[in-house]
């Protein structure tokens, strides 16, 4: 039987063809109209003004604070629990990420944490939509961030076509971030996106993303900026997937539903409430009852061709950070999480297959 992978990029004969139709042109490969066509479409989908195409979802991260102009001893609030990008594209400013605890039901940043966190040195909140999840008061977090005047940064790296309450995830902060890279509901191999509806921040990042030039034809630099930017190659392949998107939305739904109906009656295992109408998870999670259970469940499903991972670990008391607070409910779902197969070419079987063999190894 072929082993069944965590996840994987699916790529088919219309991407292969568009890069081979895109080579025979005499494309120069650096960013020019593929990659144009690529962010008018992505912008159009999530019916926002302004899309740029960078070279990844970190980089994107960078660009949308440098845009806002993060500086040294500057704050950002971030979840402890997020893939470490959303940390680390902070501090490379020479900013601090201020690190507050998540909300149990969506394993997204906690509101109330976030408002006690807020000092005078807060410039930012970094808003991850947690495994395309969303906190259940999104809209109390623009509000007040609005309010307070703190810039929202949305780290959507996980959740492009997901939505909340209708609205694209992504979209409510003043900056939102995407991500390309290989387990991404679409990918370009690495490559990333930032989104805004805001004239002026747009027209920082694009200069920003060019070496800070004031227009691409000139060696004229109003602002420091780096090389941030792709290749036309990514965005050939980036629009077959888009095209892509609304299908593997739908799919990534019935997966989830799926994968919900087969184990919500297992015992050991604990699952975290989704909205499936809304939310087509990057991946499906599920959390073991007991930390014990988690290495040997992984071995056992990898001896049977399923493979695994465990959910990134608490940010704050890793090496790079070292710091000394606590934050309970990461601290524990760090523990005992664990993602499932979840690319869209699982099929149903598969799906079947993974939850009895779940049940299998809690039955030994």
């Amino acid at each position: 039987m072929k082993f069944i992978n965590q996840i994987e990029p699916v790529f088919g004969e219309e991407e292969k063809k568009a890069v081979m139709e895109y080579m025979n042109s005499g494309g120069w490969i650096t960013e020019f109209k593929k990659t144009r066509e690529f962010e008018k479409m992505l912008s159009e989908y999530l019916k926002i003004k302004h899309c740029s195409f960078v070279a990844n979802g970190t980089v994107s991260l960078m660009l949308a604070l440098a845009a806002i102009d993060i500086k040294k001893d500057d704050e950002v609030i971030v979840p402890d629990y997020t893939f470490v990008a959303s940390a680390t594209a902070v501090e490379i400013f020479g900013a601090k990420a201020v690190f507050v605890d998540i909300e149990r039901d969506s394993l997204c940043m906690d509101f109330e944490k976030m408002k006690e966190a807020v000092s005078d040195k807060t410039k930012a909140v970094m808003l991850v939509s947690m495994n395309a999840r969303y906190p259940k008061r999104i809209k109390d977090f623009v509000s007040f961030c609005k309010k307070n005047n703190i810039w929202l940064i949305e780290d959507a790296a996980q959740s492009l076509g997901s939505t909340a309450y209708g609205k694209f995830l992504g979209t409510y902060g003043d900056i939102g971030s995407f991500s390309f890279s290989m387990p991404k509901i679409i990918s370009t191999g690495q490559g990333g996106a930032v989104v805004t509806n805001n004239d002026e921040l747009f027209e920082k990042m694009k200069k920003i993303r060019n070496f800070g030039r004031e227009n691409p034809d000139t060696d004229h630099f109003v602002l420091k900026g780096w090389n941030f930017k792709v290749t036309d190659l990514q965005a050939v392949i980036g629009i077959e997937q888009l095209k892509k998107l609304d299908w593997r939305i739908k799919r990534k739904k019935e997966m989830g539903r799926l994968y919900y109906s087969l184990l919500k009656d297992i015992p050991e295992i604990e699952l975290t409430p989704t909205n499936f109408e809304e939310t087509a998870l990057c991946a499906f999670d599920i959390l073991v009852r007991d930390k014990r259970d988690r290495k040997p469940m992984m071995d056992f499903l990898k001896e049977n061709g399923i493979g695994t991972r465990p959910f990134y670990p608490p940010l704050h008391s890793e090496p790079a950070f070292g710091y000394k607070e606590s934050f309970p409910i990461t601290e524990d779902v760090s523990e005992r999480g664990l993602w499932l197969p979840s690319a869209v070419n699982l099929s149903d079987d598969d799906i079947r297959y993974i939850a009895d063999k779940i049940r299998e190894f809690f039955k030994r």
